[in-house]
Order: structure tokens, then sequence, then C-alpha cells
């Protein structure tokens, strides 16, 4: 006598009637799903980090502050899952739509609130939260559909694998294609999109398990996905309501690259660049700025050749160094082609720095200027013009420190000349003291010294060498601002800048930034 073995019945947890084995055979097509929540959420939070710092300063106190508050609200909603008893695949289904919802229109929404809402702070990392809550929602309940239908152990591995895959995606596809490519705001509707697809398709690979009517589901991700893509298609007007608030004049150019967002202003005064929200020239005063400068450090090289820019990828310093009869070479260093390209083809900054860049003495090397300085084989440079944006990351902060002067003063002839910008002696006197302090401590005699810029206000300078020198005299005829007397009075410090007590900037504590953040936060 024989007997027939009975095909084994699985128990869809969430339902009272169980399903034979045969009804779900598409575990494969749910991990692809779970390589794709991973990756939606990742860049999610990549976006948030982004958008704070682009808007708040302090890179690593955001991105510090996101990811821990994302990290802790995934718990929160892995542990909320529990509580799901009952429809495991609808809820599943409903939660991507949740996600799609608030993920997808994140970044519009929080660039839109940023100048709007009195407690930004609070309202962006609230957005985090609730993203983080649904987002620790997915897996669990991922892990509880699938749980019949694949071994423990095999379920586990496969699912943390491809969650582990879609974060490497994420992490390497959001700088180097997604932000460049698409922006912050095109970004976030994009993956809002994909987790509105996943909700869909769900509805199809999880019918078995899906009690009760399939036709509402699809509905309301049809809704969510059409939702979405008018905001894609919108994106446009979306960028230019958020930033029309944020910036008092016409908007007339924007990019997002890897390292930054890129802004030009046009207004009846003239037009402005802004660099992650921070006005990095006025067009009206900018050659006070430039002047100061690169003057001082031309005049001590007394007739340079070769001459080192490090940032300045608006070519306005090149603008200056130009003027020189005796100059040969100049290289600028620039971290970002895309500034330096724009400088090159924008007819409005094009036309300010005359064209440098077309100059036959100019080489352009878009690379890390702490690299760069490392491992060059140029030969040595007669002057050095240092014009990096303020300290506010550590990013920056890496190129005021003791290491990073001490590199430089490796790539420079003896005697030759250093010009640093270092933020304002008045708004930031200790961010200006550490500056010419970590100077000193690399090597270098310096002299600070200051001139008034009407849209920055008092900004401080350091003129350095390797050995003792005097202050520079006669700077060359037919500039707009310096003369003999005011160059003098440059080097002279009033009362209230006078040096403070400080420490050194080192690459292993960074006082500097958080020196400026202290202070500029006053402003705020």
């Amino acid at each position: 006598m024989t007997f027939k073995t009975q095909r084994p019945q699985r128990y869809a947890e969430g339902r009272r009637e169980f399903l034979p084995q045969s009804d779900m055979k598409r575990p494969p097509l749910l991990f692809l799903n779970v390589l794709i929540v991973a990756t939606c959420g990742l860049i999610y939070e990549l976006l948030a980090g982004t958008l704070a710092s682009y808007v708040l300063g302090d890179s690593v106190t955001q991105f510090s502050l996101i990811i821990g508050i994302y990290l802790f609200a995934m718990g929160v909603g892995s542990w909320l899952s529990r509580f799901i008893e009952h429809g495991l695949a609808r809820r599943f289904v409903d939660i991507e739509l949740a996600v799609a919802i608030l993920g997808g229109f994140s970044a519009p929404l929080l660039f839109i609130t940023f100048s709007r809402v009195s407690y930004f702070y609070a309202f962006l990392y609230f957005v985090v939260f609730a993203i983080g809550v649904f987002v620790g929602l997915e897996i669990p309940l991922l892990l509880r559909i699938l749980k019949n239908e694949i071994e423990f152990k095999e379920l586990v591995s496969r699912v943390l694998a491809f969650d582990y895959i879609g974060a490497l995606l994420a992490s390497i596809l959001f700088p180097i294609f997604f932000v460049p490519r698409l922006g912050l705001i095109r970004t976030s509707l994009v993956f809002g999109m994909l987790n509105a697809g996943v909700a869909l398709w769900g509805t199809w690979l999880l019918r078995p398990l899906i009690k009760g009517s399939i036709l509402s589901l699809r509905v309301k991700a049809v809704i969510v996905l059409a939702l979405l893509l008018i905001g894609l298609v919108k994106a446009n007007k979306i960028t230019s309501l958020a930033e029309d608030e944020m910036f008092a004049d016409e908007i007339v150019y924007t990019k997002d690259t890897p390292y930054q967002r890129i802004v030009i202003t046009r207004g009846r005064a003239g037009f402005q660049l802004f660099l992650n929200g921070n006005l990095q020239f006025s067009s009206t005063d900018e050659y006070r700025y430039h002047e100061a400068l690169v003057h001082p450090a031309m005049l001590l090289a007394n007739n340079p050749k070769r001459v080192l820019v490090l940032g300045g990828g608006d070519g306005l310093a090149m603008r200056e160094i130009l003027k020189y009869p005796s100059v040969e070479r100049v290289t600028l260093v620039d971290l970002d082609p895309a500034m330096t390209q724009l400088s090159s083809r924008f007819p409005l900054l094009a036309e300010l720095n005359k064209q440098a860049f077309t100059d036959p003495r100019v080489q352009v090397v878009n690379e890390d200027a702490f690299i760069w300085v490392e491992d060059t084989t140029e030969p040595a440079y007669d002057a050095a013009i240092v014009d990096f944006p303020d300290p506010n990351t550590y990013a920056l902060g890496k190129l005021y420190t003791t290491r990073f002067y001490r590199l430089l003063r490796t790539r420079l002839a003896e005697n030759a000349a250093v010009a640093v910008q270092s933020t304002s002696p008045m708004f930031a006197r200790n961010s200006y003291w550490c500056i010419i302090r970590t100077l000193e401590a690399a090597g270098f005699v310096v002299k600070p010294y200051y001139t008034a810029v009407p849209s920055f206000g008092l900004w401080g300078f350091a003129l350095a060498r390797s050995s003792a020198f005097e202050i520079p005299r006669n700077p060359p005829p037919g500039l707009k601002f310096l003369d003999d007397q005011t160059l003098t009075a440059m080097f002279t410090l009033s009362k209230d800048i006078e040096p403070v007590p400080v420490e050194i900037n080192r690459l292993d504590n960074q006082a500097l930034v958080r020196y400026y953040e202290g202070e500029w936060k006053r402003f705020e």
C-alpha cells in the first residue's frame, strides 16, 4: 500500500486562508523590489543631507544629524512593523506609496519651505524622521511576506545582500550621475516614481496575498505616479519658486554639480555668484576684493613669471594677474570643472574676467588642490594666490591647515609671495587670526591686511613669504581701487580687529571650522 504525500499548504500571514505553494512563485522578483527600495531609501537620506548642507552649511554636522535621525527612524519603523498583523501585502503597497509621496516630494518641499518656515531645522528633521519610519517598515514586511517561500537563512542573506547592493548603487550614482544630471529636485521626484512603481508592480507580484479590491490599490498607485510625473515636468518652476525666496534678484543661471550648487543672479546693480547659497562676489564691487587679494603678492614677488592660483574658478584673480607683463604661466587649480567652464563660456562671467581663460598663458587643472599640491611635479612658482571659499565645512577647512600650507611652501620658489583670502576680521575675528597663526605655524612670515568690500563688509587677507619683508609699494596704474596710499593703509589694523588668542588649524582638530561656524551663526 502506498501513500501519496499531500502537497504542503503554506499559510499566508495576515490572512485567514491557506494558499497553495504554486500561487506564490515570484520571490526573485521581490528581491528586485528589495534592491529598488534600498536604493530609494538611501537616496532620500543623501538628498536631505546634501540639501541641508547647501542651505544651512556645516555639511559634517548636517550629514551626521540626518544620518543619525534617519537610522533611528528606520529602527522605529522596524519596531512598528510588529504591530501590522493582517494584510501584509496590502500594507506593503500602501507603505511604498507613502514613501513615494514623502520621499519624492521631500526635496521640493524642503527647498520651498526653507525661506518660509521659521524653524526650518525642526521641519527638516521631522521630514527625515517620517521618511525613515516608513522606509524602516519596508524590509521587515517583505521578510514576513517571503518567509514561507524561502528557507530562513537563505531569505535573510538574500534580502540583506540586495539591501546593501542597493545602498552601494545609491552612494555611487548619487554624486556622479543624479545630482549633476538631474539636480536635487528631479532626483527626488524620479526616485519617488520608482517607489510608486514598486507599489504598482507589487499589486501583480503579490496578488495571491492581497485580500480585497486590487483596483483601489492600483488607482492610488497611478494617482501617486501622476502627481510625481507632474512634479517632474514642473521641476524648473518648483526650483524657481523655491530659489526666488532665497535670492533677492532674478536668477539667470543654476546648476548642481557633484561638489556644489551654482547660482547666478542679476539685478539693477549687476550680477552675483552664489555657491551653495553663499555669496562669492558681486560684479559691482568685486574689483575691490580681487585687486586687494592679488596685487600685494604680485608686487612682493617682483616681476613673477610663474603664478599659481588655488581656487578662484571665476577667473577674476587671473584677470588681475594677467595685467603683469612678466607673467609667462598661470596655473589655476579648481576642483569643479563646471565652475571653470562656466567662467570661460557664460557671457556675463567671461566679460567680467576679460576672457582670462582664453589667454594662452593659462593652464586650468580641475583637481582637489590638497592632492594636487601634494603630488604635482610642476616647477616652482614665484607667487601663489589662494582664493578658496570660506572654511564652513571640514572639506574646505583642510585647505587652511598647517599641513596644506607646508605643502604649498614646497611648491614655491625662494622668496615667493603668497596671498590668502582669510574671511572677515570684523565678523569672524577668531577665524581670521586662526588663519594668520596657522600660516605662521607652517613657516611663513605673515602680514595681515584688510579692506572694505560693500557686499561683504570688512574683508581680510594675509600676505606671506618664507622670509621677512616690507609692505610692497607702487601698484600698477589703471586699477579701479588700489593705489599706493590705499595699499599702505590696508596693512594698518584698527583696534577692534587686533589679534586674539586662537588655536592653530590642523588636520586633526579643524579648529578653524569651529570658529567660523560659531561666529557666523550670530548673523543667521
